[in-house]
C-alpha cells in the first residue's frame, strides 16, 4: 500500500518548517524564495492534502485573480463589468484583492493568488517593477498587467501620451498660454509622467509663451479640493486636471467661491466619467472605455489558458475626445465642435 504523503514530508523536503507549509496552502504570506522550494517539494512529492493543493496541480479551478489599486473609483467599477462579461459566460469567477495603492501590497496579492491556485491573474497596476517583471516570467500562472506599461510582460493600457497631447493640442488651439496640470505623483509612470508628458508636448511645442505649472494632487476628489485655492492663485486661464475627478473637485471648489467656468478660468480632464456630462459646466474629456479594456483583458487571459495567445496588438484601446462646456475660447482662429462631440483617435 502507497504510504501517504504529509506535510512533514513536504516540510523536510523543501527544508522549511511544517507551519511555513501549513501557511503556503492556507494563503498566508511566506517569502518568495520559501514559496518555491514548497511548491517544488508538494510537485515532487503529488502531495493534495486540500482543495488549494489539487488546484495548484490540476490549473483548473476556474477561478481567476484581479488585483484591483482601489475600489472606490469609477474606472474599476467599469473595468470589472467588462471583466464579467466575458468571464461568467464561460463559467469563471473573479477573487479580489485590493492594494490600496501600494506596490509592495499589491505583489504580496499576486503571490497570494498564486497561492490558491488560480487560473490567471489580472493585476490593475500601480506600477510595473522588476519584481512584477520577475514574477510574471518565473511563475506558470498567466499574468496581465492593466494600466502601466513593460515590454517585458503582457500588458493593456490606454496610450497616456497620445491622451495628453490631444488635450494639449486642443488648448493651444482655443488661445490658452498658460495652464495648471494637477496630477499625481511621477511613481505612477503612466498618468504622472506619460499623461502629464503628452499635455506638455502638445500645448507647449514652439509656443514659448505657453506656460504650465504642476500641483501634485491625490487621485481622489477631496486632495484637489483641497489644492484649488492654490491653484486659483497661479492665475491660470486652464486648468488641467489628470483625471476627472481631479477636475471635479476643483469644479466643485471654484463653483462654491464664485469662480466663473469657463469664463475666469476653463477645467478639462481625462476619463469620461458620466458624471462629468451632467455637472455644470459639463466638462471637456479625453473618454478612455474602460469597459472595453476588461473586456479585452479577459478575452486575452482566456486565450491563453485555451492555448490561443494572441498578438499584443489586439490589446491597443482607443480613445474619444469629448468637447462639453468647461473651455472658453480664447481666440477666433478656432472653430469648436458642438458640445458633447465626441472624437475617435487612434
Amino acid at each position: 500500500m502507497e504510504q501517504k504523503v504529509t506535510i512533514k514530508d513536504v516540510a523536510e523536503l523543501a527544508g522549511v518548517s511544517k507551519s511555513t507549509v501549513s501557511r503556503y496552502l492556507n494563503n498566508g504570506y511566506i517569502s518568495m524564495e520559501k514559496q518555491q522550494r514548497v511548491r517544488k517539494a508538494i510537485e515532487a512529492t503529488g502531495f493534495q492534502s486540500n482543495f488549494f493543493a489539487k488546484r495548484l496541480k490540476t490549473r483548473n479551478s476556474k477561478l481567476i485573480g484581479i488585483v484591483l489599486p482601489r475600489m472606490d473609483s469609477v474606472t474599476v467599477g467599469k473595468l470589472l463589468a467588462g471583466i464579467a462579461r466575458v468571464l461568467e459566460p464561460e463559467g469563471y469567477q473573479s477573487i479580489l484583492l485590493v492594494s490600496q495603492l501600494s506596490g509592495k501590497k499589491e505583489l504580496d496579492n499576486m503571490q497570494k493568488l498564486q497561492q490558491q491556485g488560480v487560473d490567471a491573474i489580472l493585476v490593475d497596476s500601480v506600477g510595473i517593477t522588476p519584481e512584477h517583471v520577475r514574477c510574471a516570467q518565473e511563475w506558470s500562472v498567466p499574468i496581465l498587467f492593466t494600466g502601466q506599461q513593460n515590454e517585458a510582460v503582457h500588458c493593456i493600457k490606454i496610450d497616456d501620451l497620445a491622451a495628453g497631447h490631444r488635450m494639449g493640442a486642443y488648448l493651444r488651439q482655443m488661445g490658452h498660454t498658460r495652464a495648471v496640470f494637477a496630477g499625481v505623483t511621477e511613481s505612477d509612470e503612466a498618468v504622472g509622467i506619460e499623461r502629464k508628458r503628452g499635455f506638455i508636448e502638445g500645448f507647449c511645442k514652439g509656443r514659448p509663451e505657453a506656460q504650465v505649472e504642476f500641483v501634485e494632487t491625490g487621485f481622489d476628489f477631496l486632495s484637489a479640493y483641497n489644492r484649488a485655492e492654490e491653484i486659483r492663485q497661479m492665475k491660470p486661464s486652464v486648468v488641467v486636471g489628470a483625471t476627472d475627478n481631479i477636475s471635479l473637485g476643483i469644479l466643485r471648489y471654484f463653483h462654491e467661491r464664485g469662480v466663473k467656468v469657463p469664463e475666469d478660468i476653463s477645467v478639462v480632464g481625462f476619463g469620461g466619467y458620466e458624471v462629468g456630462a451632467v455637472v455644470y459646466p459639463a466638462l471637456t474629456t479625453v473618454a478612455f472605455d474602460y469597459e472595453l479594456m476588461g473586456m479585452k483583458a479577459a478575452s486575452f487571459l482566456l486565450n491563453i489558458l485555451h492555448g490561443k495567445e494572441e498578438e499584443q496588438d489586439n490589446l491597443a484601446m482607443p480613445l474619444f475626445f469629448v468637447e462639453r462646456e468647461s473651455v472658453r475660447k480664447m481666440n477666433q482662429e478656432f472653430v469648436a465642435q458642438p458640445p458633447g462631440t465626441l472624437t475617435g483617435l487612434a
